[in-house]
């Protein structure tokens, strides 16, 4: 979204694998994971927006395709907490 924020505030993603060994947008909650990162708002509308712009390809730096598939459960899973 583009929306100036805290650090704090924002989620950190690297580029990883996913359960099958492909290339995946994973959430670094910790900010520990190594490599290039990329921030955004823990919400389904900022990832949504991400997806549909390509973000996650062009701030990671990686030119093969990513799914995003893992952060999607992730953030779908922080909406379902309670």
């Amino acid at each position: 979204c583009r929306t100036r924020a805290t650090k704090r505030e924002l989620l950190r993603v690297t580029a990883g694998s996913d359960a099958y060994g492909q290339p995946a947008v994973v959430p670094d909650p910790d900010g520990t994971a190594p490599g290039r990162g990329a921030h955004l708002h823990p919400t389904a509308e900022c990832y949504e927006l991400a997806v549909r712009r390509r973000a996650f390809s062009r701030a990671l730096r990686v030119r093969t395709g990513l799914t995003s598939t893992p952060l999607g459960d992730y953030l779908d899973s922080r909406a379902h907490q309670p």
